[in-house]
């Protein structure tokens, strides 16, 4: 939001400068972001008429004119501009005049010749003052501009504008009534807005107006206007206040309406009302209907877009931009006039949605008055009889909604100010600043019944009420004392397995921690998900960052081929973060992953030992690392087909039936759309799933010896390695300490469709050292369970 100094003025009326009010209004929350004066600091320029005006007998780009100063002199200009013509009021530079150049240096104006012919001076153009960084010839002034008055005082250039960096909630400062206020909140001075006084009606026309979506439009005030004049000239003051605030003079009909945004924060639109059909009616569009906008784009627009329609088609997506169609335009007679209140919820993000984004929308998105229509009204029909002429007609006023011009009560306590932010105010202050605040309130036993401004949205509950007493007194006034609190000491569970554990864990292993945005490109979650109901975003920031992530994998790959991109042939990356996913009803949920990326040699160049590729065992190592730390769980990994993972070279990583996450290495098809040229091999753990440990329990070492026999069995190809462990552990017995798998072999001698594995069983008992005979029986036992549950054949 850009503000005028002098804009400002008119509304409060302090002696304080400038730099004052920037700092009450950044320490309050509306950040001054920048501040730039209007022009530059020139001098010797005054208003200028050109009398004549001849081709240049020597270039065909140059005209001679002759230029009366003012000041009883008529000078001889040699000028390069398109545009000048007699006639024509312009900037004079005359002879000593200097202009200060963009790269800091001046300009000081001589007298010269131009291709053998004199000039006095110089015409400018708006940015030669510093007032624009283009322009398409000389500024051109109104013909009432009186011939010698220095410029700088007629468009009143000793001007500053700051800009305001408006937050989401306070979308009652996007406007110089909404600043004016809040300057005067701070401040303490009054507020003088500009005096609004009913037009008076000469015919008693009015045009129909039927609000079907109450829900979305409660409010619609709409006015007919007669026998304007299209062609009249915007007044000087009018396009100056709008290009301060960064808005393009377009035509006197519609900067009027573009001066009412900038002044009350109220929207408004008109209607060439002979283009319009039957009556205005305000609904969702259907599916498919389309609209030309204002700025030459065809919409095709969804069931959930709010729009002024006629009865026949939509001529505005309501909220947001009007129609080609029945724009005003320069042979315009006969307006309608609309201002209309819309809900925030139903205008947040419709159009980004659309690929928009307009004046109007970013203040309907953030709240508007819903109480401004009919004054809005009357200050833009003011305006435009005062410049176009016209004959108004009879204002309707149509509210749908009673309820959206109730204020809501609010009780304030003296206790609460106090247990908020530790200090303690007297009636007297917290009274002057909700009048200031321009809030309705009494005072009770417990405390004031406060009913707040319709124009602020962000003032719902007691702690706004207490913000803004905060505010006004100034949070550096707020003493940085700590109140006492009695300590609390709590005991951190022995079972719980910290983040940073496994955060340690994995950088101990060579990886580093990436963080990775949460929204991701639609077509890459459908590559790595497609099995997830992704969470489309109402209102994405651009398109390819238009869905919630389902698998962190998402943004690891993007940094993966970002750094691979960059000469850094090793990556090894993790992350921990929400993933996203629709449950069964539909309902968004989220849950945290742990996910790694890596990718190149398996160590950083070195010359101590032979360097090979990381592989899906290497990979795998650095997983049961991870699921080490929760001890007392048994996790084991199955050869299941992911569709972002390679056919041969994924698992899925399972524990009591139940699945702890995926490893592999990434498929093909997905590394050659993403350009990788390597291998990458990548796992995501469900975190919540591996928080909790079980306590390590003393266990006493036996002075017995230790026995191992050793089997080898034949088995079928696809039996897995826990297969194995569970028919062993199945039959074990006390004294069988541990076992496990050494050897795996496929080849000549083993028969078709067949592996051959070998198994260690260690037996041990804590009493006495055992005997053939019992350990026989043992491995008998364990051969036994072997032969049931996978169908192992002893070699």
């Amino acid at each position: 939001m850009k503000v005028s100094e002098k804009w400002l003025r008119e509304w409060i009326n302090t002696p304080l400068a400038l730099d004052a009010i920037a700092d009450k209004l950044t320490m309050s929350g509306c950040e001054v972001e920048a501040r730039e004066s209007v022009a530059t600091a020139f001098t010797g320029i005054v208003i200028g008429h050109v009398l004549e005006r001849e081709k240049h007998p020597d270039a065909d780009k140059l005209s001679v004119c002759k230029v009366d100063n003012g000041q009883g002199e008529i000078l001889q200009i040699v000028c390069g501009a398109s545009n000048v013509r007699a006639g024509l009021k312009v900037p004079l530079a005359l002879v000593g005049a200097v202009l200060p150049l963009p790269d800091g240096k001046d300009l000081k104006i001589k007298k010269g010749k131009l291709r053998g012919v004199e000039s006095f001076g110089m015409l400018c153009s708006s940015t030669e003052l510093g007032m624009s960084d283009k322009s398409d010839g000389l500024l051109e002034l109104p013909s009432d501009a009186p011939v010698g008055m220095d410029i700088r005082e007629y468009l009143k250039l000793d001007d500053e504008v700051i800009e305001l960096a408006i937050t989401a909630n306070r979308g009652d400062c996007m406007s110089m009534i909404g600043v004016a206020r809040e300057t005067s909140l701070l401040m303490d001075v009054p507020l003088t807005p500009p005096a609004i006084v009913p037009t008076s009606v000469q015919h008693n026309d009015t045009f129909p107006v039927d609000i079907q979506a109450s829900d979305a439009c409660p409010r619609y005030a709409g006015r007919i206007i007669r026998n304007v004049n299209p062609q009249a000239a915007t007044p000087v003051w009018m396009q100056e206040k709008l290009r301060r605030a960064g808005i393009r003079s377009i035509s006197a009909l519609v900067d009027v309406t573009n001066y009412v945004l900038l002044e009350l924060g109220q929207p408004m639109h008109a209607f060439d009302l002979d283009k319009l059909q039957g009556s205005i009616v305000v609904r969702y569009a259907c599916d498919g209907e389309t609209l030309k906008m204002l700025d030459g784009q065809t919409a095709t627009l969804r069931g959930d877009t709010l729009v002024i329609a006629d009865a026949s088609v939509p001529v505005a997506m309501a909220g947001i931009m009007g129609g080609e169609p029945t724009s005003v335009t320069d042979t315009t007679r006969n307006l309608f006039l609309e201002s209309a209140h819309f809900r925030p919820a139903k205008i947040m993000g419709k159009a980004r949605s659309y690929g928009l984004q307009t004046d109007s929308s970013a203040r309907f998105e953030r709240g508007v008055d819903p109480d401004m229509p009919v004054q809005a009204m009357e200050r833009a029909t003011q305006l435009i009889v005062d410049i176009c002429g016209g004959e108004v007609g009879t204002l309707v006023d149509t509210c749908a909604d009673s309820s959206v011009l109730q204020r809501k009560t609010i009780l304030l306590r003296p206790e609460r100010i106090r247990r908020v932010l530790g200090v303690t105010m007297d009636d007297a202050t917290v009274e002057g600043v909700l009048s200031r605040l321009h809030c309705e309130f009494s005072k009770g036993e417990v405390g004031w019944q406060v009913q707040a401004p319709l124009a602020r949205f962000d003032l719902g509950i007691e702690e706004d009420l207490i913000e803004e007493l905060a505010r006004v007194r100034g949070y550096d006034e707020i003493p940085a004392e700590l109140r006492p609190r009695a300590p609390c000491i709590t005991q951190p569970s022995e079972t719980a397995v910290g983040r940073d554990s496994l955060r340690n864990l994995l950088v101990a292993r060579g990886y580093q921690e990436a963080v990775t945005f949460s929204f991701v490109d639609p077509k890459m979650e459908e590559t790595l998900a497609p099995a997830v109901n992704a969470i489309a975003l109402a209102n994405p920031i651009s398109a390819d960052l238009g869905v919630m992530r389902s698998t962190l994998w998402s943004g690891l790959l993007r940094s993966v081929s970002y750094n691979l991109n960059r000469q850094q042939g090793r990556v090894r990356l993790f992350e921990i973060g929400p993933a996203f996913y629709q449950d069964e009803a539909g309902k968004p949920q989220q849950r945290t992953m742990l996910s790694g990326a890596i990718t190149g040699n398996l160590y950083p160049e070195q010359w101590g030992q032979v360097n090979r590729p990381v592989d899906f065992y290497d990979l795998k190592g650095d997983v049961e690392a991870l699921l080490e730390r929760v001890t007392g769980t048994q996790f084991y990994f199955a050869p299941v087909a992911h569709a972002a993972l390679h056919p041969g070279q994924s698992a899925e990583i399972m524990t009591m039936g139940a699945v702890v996450g995926w490893m592999g290495m990434l498929h093909p098809r997905i590394e050659e759309k993403l350009g990788i040229e390597q291998p990458v091999y990548l796992f995501e753990l469900d975190m919540g799933l591996l928080m909790q440990r079980a306590l390590p329990k003393y266990q006493a070492v036996s002075k017995f010896p230790v026995i191992r026999r050793d089997l080898a069995l034949l088995v079928d190809k696809d039996v897995l390695a826990v297969a194995l462990e569970n028919a062993v552990k199945k039959a074990a017995e006390p004294q069988l300490l541990s076992y496990y798998l050494f050897d795996v072999y496929a080849g000549k001698g083993i028969p078709e469709g067949q592996k051959s594995v070998a198994l260690s069983l260690i037996f041990q008992d804590f009493s006495r050292t055992l005997e053939d005979a019992e350990i026989n029986r043992m491995v008998d036992a364990v051969v036994a369970s072997l032969r049931d549950e996978v169908g192992a054949v002893l070699r």
